[in-house]
């Protein structure tokens, strides 16, 4: 769960959720139970929650309560809209949707089905499998969902301050999100150690390609002034950083392609190692770079 941003009380509740839910969902399956004094059901549900969580809790199984009325802020965080509702929690992600297990042989159920597939370890100290999460993350910043991405990677971060994937991909939906500010502080508070790490330097050619992103009438002077003037270099040079950072990847690369192709040494290779900057910024994996090294190379090699 994102901690950037917060107000004080906002804060709070985040590091009570972290204390209670998260951070015991590393080793154990906790069932959160969303709930207000006013609620009819809820009380009706709560012993029947109680008892589970109480057979089950040799297996690894706790039960976590948050009264949506003094929780708003982590209510809104999982978009509840009706109480009960009743999640199961495995590191840090909700795994199923336990609200419709009304009745105890309903809900043991479910639970068997978990622990079956889940390395619950009770009262162990397993590491968790932030890979999932990694991949989740990344996916979700694909999509160009910078916001989301972001809680993605703050929550890993949390769990694992060291994850270099995790602040690389923070930094990187922080770009996404146009929270450009937050992404150079959350660089510039890495640790030295770190910071030569490939993820860290994707996340910086990323962050210094953003920070050229213009404002639309500067682009549109600078788109004007490439097409007027097509074999003046440093105008088309100019006008594809500018392109890039607004995201328009396409021009950008088509710009500095034909860079390339009419005088690859202009200032030392500059086009060439642009585009070498654009592909570490959005990653080697992606199949716009892969399409995009393969015109290169044709450029290139011929």
């Amino acid at each position: 769960m994102a901690s950037l941003g917060l107000n004080i009380e906002e804060q709070k509740a985040v590091d009570r959720f972290r204390s209670q839910v998260a951070e015991p969902s590393m080793t154990s399956l906790v069932i959160l139970d969303f709930w207000a004094e006013w609620c009819g059901p809820c009380k009706a549900l709560t012993p029947l929650l109680e008892k589970v969580a109480a057979d089950y809790a040799d297996k690894g199984v706790i039960l976590a309560k948050v009264n949506v009325d003094e929780e708003r802020f982590i209510a809104d965080q999982f978009q509840i809209r009706s109480i009960p509702t009743v999640y199961a929690m495995f590191q840090g992600q909700p795994v199923a949707d336990l609200t419709n297990a009304r009745t105890e042989s309903q809900l043991q159920g479910m639970l068997d089905q978990l622990l079956a597939k889940l390395p619950i370890q009770p009262g162990g100290e397993a590491a968790p499998d932030l890979a999932p999460l990694l991949a989740m993350g990344e996916e979700v910043l694909a999509e160009g969902d910078g916001e989301r991405a972001a809680s993605v990677f703050a929550q890993i971060a949390d769990m694992a301050p060291d994850n270099v994937q995790a602040i690389g991909g923070l930094i990187r939906a922080l770009i996404v999100a146009d929270r450009i500010d937050e992404a150079e502080e959350t660089l510039a508070a890495l640790d030295p150690a770190l910071a030569a790490d490939p993820a860290i330097e994707r996340a910086r050619s990323a962050l210094e390609l953003a920070k050229a992103k213009p404002d639309d009438s500067e682009l549109a002077t600078l788109r004007a002034a490439a097409a007027e003037r097509p074999a003046d270099l440093d105008a088309q040079f100019a006008f594809a950083n500018a392109a890039f950072a607004a995201g328009e990847r396409d021009a950008a690369a088509d710009t500095l392609l034909k860079m390339v192709a009419a005088d690859r040494e202009w200032n030392e290779g500059a086009a060439r190692t642009k585009l070498l900057q654009m592909f570490e910024a959005i990653g080697l994996e992606d199949s716009w770079v892969a399409a995009t090294r393969r015109r290169l190379s044709t450029v290139l090699f011929g």
